[in-house]
């Protein structure tokens, strides 16, 4: 295994973002050289406030585990003075970074998934939904769609719950501008037939980001016939990430259930991928 990281500011000319690479080694002793991986890009949540640890290297090591290689978006926020869309470009600039280094790598360009929390839920989830709109909203020309999103336990909707997401997202924007750009973040009315598709999870129990934005937005999906997957777990507080008591200290028993999203997830992202894994 090797681990790097690089500069999507010195890259693209962004005001910030930077992408660890968490990359396995070839395929051990198969003769496999031109074998590819497919890519999980890790957006940790924090509420455009923050990026949370928690949601970081743990959820990339369980891909790794898994077959993926594996990437950490670390993006900026509220409190280093930015807003929408620098985050929307610091991830369509690390999807087009991977793509674009792909070779050297071992990764497959034609596979690259984007894995969200919370806030990070609603950054991954954006692209899915933006990625067509990117150079017209950053002037950024990038090879941006994902294969699929996975979404966990995401901001969707400014109606449904968690509003301190949006507010620190559009901080610096007139009043009328952050009422249209509340309705145009509210990710569920913008599904088309373009958006990619998405696992979804969360939990019934999450009174941080209620479990109506993850509904809402697979009603979208399913509206325009785009394949989705969605569970929603009876138990459980916001935030359990990979769902592991070295996370969640003093977390119940109803962890080992919700960490089969990680199993899920990667099932549903092997649908759009050609190796055999």
């Amino acid at each position: 295994m090797k681990s790097y990281k690089v500069s999507l500011k010195k890259e693209y000319g962004l005001e910030g973002g930077e992408l660890e690479c968490i990359l396995g080694n070839d395929i051990y002793d198969t003769g496999a050289s031109e074998w590819r991986r497919p890519a999980v890009i890790v957006v940790p949540g924090g509420g455009y406030w923050m990026v949370s640890k928690r949601e970081g290297e743990p959820v990339a090591e369980a891909f790794l585990a898994r077959g993926f290689q594996t990437f950490v978006l670390t993006y900026l926020c509220r409190p280093d003075g930015v807003r929408y869309p620098e985050q929307l470009a610091e991830l369509a600039a690390a999807v087009d970074y991977v793509k674009k280094h792909a070779e050297e790598m071992s990764v497959n360009p034609d596979e690259i998934f984007v894995v969200g929390f919370s806030a990070g839920g609603h950054l991954a989830g954006n692209l899915a939904v933006e990625w067509d709109c990117v150079a017209q909203k950053t002037g950024l020309s990038l090879d941006c769609r994902p294969t699929a999103v996975g979404l966990s336990y995401p901001v969707i909707s400014y109606a449904c719950g968690h509003t301190d997401s949006f507010e620190n997202l559009l901080e610096g924007y007139t009043e009328e501008a952050k009422e249209v750009l509340r309705k145009e973040l509210s990710l569920d009315s913008r599904v088309t037939g373009s958006t990619a598709p998405a696992f979804i999870w969360t939990t019934a129990e999450d009174t941080c980001v209620p479990a109506e934005n993850s509904m809402v937005f697979a009603l979208a999906l399913a509206k325009k016939k785009i394949p989705y997957e969605l569970h929603i777990y009876p138990r459980g507080e916001h935030g359990s990430s990979v769902c592991n008591k070295e996370i969640n200290i003093g977390g119940g028993d109803f962890l080992r259930k919700n960490s089969a999203w990680l199993d899920n997830c990667a099932s549903f992202f092997r649908l759009f991928v050609k190796e055999d894994f």
